[in-house]
């Protein structure tokens, strides 16, 4: 507002006296009133309406452009629009442009309309648009075709009535069919799209093994990732149609945030947003069932949310003081801080304990001359399965990623009395978050003892190759690398001949086996017994026959 006369505050703020009509654009007067002052002004002028005709904003931009500013949460929600329509003058014969959908779009408001005003000062035209429920090729809004501009009939709050009751019966619909919360999946990278996609396949698979129902999925190629809010504008207007159409109310990222970007998306969004990284944070809290696995859990979230801790306002943390604490001074974003730190400290001296008690097992199975042999390999590649099978347990087997958390060891017995251990540990994934592998060393460490590592893998995944050097690649960044290691081919039977063949001829050394029908054990079990049972074990190292990168 600087610069302004006081005649001309006085006549913006007369505006917010004005009633304007529930359903139509204006009366004649006030097209004519909103013209004069806006040419006068030099600047576009705008208004922000609610559905019983008060003006609940005045707005003053520039000559080109107006500004909304952040406006109140009350009444947003999946299925509800703003109850906002947006009334602004345009001092170009332009329409509605760009940036008014994208205004429109992020705020859900009811509708946005642009009256034109020509050099002197006369409303010349109109136009309109508003949201729909689902895209007509391929928009989320319509866009009205230009009205003279003393044809005020419009019908505003009926139309965005009903386009609330249709989202509404469309996420009652959601609900009869899936309890499950909605989410919507994005990837944002420099990669080719093809992988782009493939690693949105994973992340839809983490999306259902977390509970949550995929509602749609974006992909988009970039060359820099936007440092504010990882998408631009425009895609991130784009992100928001999408969801509103799906019904979402999650949005689920692939890869890591920042938490500026945590947090300025949640805020233009107004939705849940996480990252892969929290995902599968959340999958692991899901399935940990022993009190190392939890403990483990919680000092990854621990790990993972303490650089994420921000105050929502400086000058309104709240103070506390206190016994223990760090007197008056301390703030609420302090004391968090701190609280995880002295939580963290008490996981990890408990973690300490642990690990001895499963050292004093090692040391005690090694005096006993029983060897070691661990099941990895990506997750849900069948190792549970597999586990089974070999020594006729019941470990829990799902068609889920990270079914199994905590280590399981049985033993498989040969004849001639000699036996083996057999642990299955926790799945690989690629790009590992690093709070889980540190956090998580209490039980890999079953791995370093191992004297044998089998990989198992998913022979029948599109993904083979770069799931076998993810978690090649893990295990090397664990310096497990020069351990003995079997690579086996599960899921032998789902392959035709000539992918048996070409697989055949990539890895000679691989076993191809069926962990589900039992075709191919027997080799299993013969080169477990020689690699494990005999004293002079050559290391069996999988061979890579060609660069994944």
């Amino acid at each position: 507002m600087q610069g302004l006369k006081p005649s001309q505050l006085n006549a913006l703020n007369r505006l917010f006296n004005r009633r304007f009509p529930a359903e139509d654009v204006y009366t004649i007067e006030q097209a004519r009133e909103l013209a004069l002052l806006s040419r006068a002004l030099g600047r576009q002028v705008g208004l922000l309406i609610d559905r019983k005709g008060r003006v609940q904003m005045v707005l003053v931009g520039e000559a080109g452009s107006i500004l909304i500013p952040e406006l109140p949460r009350g009444r947003t929600g999946q299925e509800r629009l703003r109850g906002l329509r947006l009334l602004h003058t345009h001092l170009s014969p332009d329409g509605i442009s760009q940036e008014d959908l994208m205004d429109m779009l992020f705020l859900r408001l009811d509708a946005v309309i642009a009256l034109n005003v020509n050099p002197t000062g006369d409303p010349v035209q109109w136009q309109a648009a508003h949201l729909l429920p689902s895209g007509a090729a391929g928009k989320p809004y319509h866009l009205d075709a230009p009205q003279p501009w003393d044809r005020t009939a419009a019908q505003f709050t009926a139309t965005a009535e009903a386009l609330e009751e249709e989202l509404a019966r469309r996420g009652e619909d959601a609900r009869e069919a899936a309890d499950a919360p909605r989410a919507l999946l994005v990837s944002v990278a420099a990669q080719p799209r093809i992988l782009q996609e493939r690693n949105l396949d994973e992340l839809a698979e983490l999306a259902r093994t977390a509970g949550l129902t995929v509602a749609g999925r974006m992909a988009q190629r970039v060359a820099q990732v936007n440092p504010r809010l990882i998408l631009g504008k425009g895609k991130v207007a784009e992100l928001e149609v999408l969801a509103l159409q799906g019904r979402a109310g999650m949005l689920v990222f692939d890869g890591e945030l920042s938490p500026a970007q945590l947090h300025n998306l949640a805020d233009i969004t107004e939705r849940k947003v996480i990252d892969r990284t929290q995902l599968i944070l959340d999958i692991f809290a899901q399935h940990a069932v022993t009190r190392a696995g939890k403990l483990q859990v919680e000092l990854a979230q621990l790990r993972y949310t303490q650089p994420r801790l921000v105050g929502k306002n400086r000058a309104m943390d709240r103070l506390m003081g206190g016994i223990g604490g760090r007197g008056p001074g301390e703030t609420k974003l302090e004391t968090d801080r701190r609280k995880s730190r002295e939580r963290m400290a008490r996981i990890r001296k408990e973690l300490d304990q642990l690990r001895r008690q499963r050292a004093f097992t090692r040391a005690r199975r090694s005096r006993q001359g029983i060897p070691l042999a661990a099941l990895v390999g990506y997750t849900n590649a069948g190792k549970s399965t597999l586990l089974n099978r070999l020594t006729r347990s019941d470990v829990l087997v799902e068609n889920k990623l990270f079914a199994t958390l905590d280590p399981t060891t049985r033993r498989l017995r040969f004849p001639a009395e000699r036996e083996i251990i057999l642990a299955d540990t926790v799945g690989f994934i690629r790009n590992l978050p690093k709070e889980l592998m540190d956090a998580f060393r209490a039980t890999l460490e079953e791995l370093e003892a191992a004297d044998l590592l089998v990989h198992v893998a998913d022979a029948s995944h599109p993904d083979l190759l770069q799931q076998i050097s993810a978690v090649e690649t893990i295990l090397a960044e664990m310096e497990l690398d020069r351990v003995p290691r079997l690579l086996v081919l599960n899921k032998w039977d789902q392959l035709a001949a000539p992918a048996r063949a070409e697989l055949a001829d990539a890895f000679p050394l691989a076993l191809p086996v069926s962990a589900k029908s039992g075709d191919g054990l027997n080799s299993l079990l013969e080169q477990l017994e020689t690699d494990l049972l005999t004293r002079n074990r050559p290391p069996v190292i999988p061979d890579m026959p060609f660069s994944l990168n």
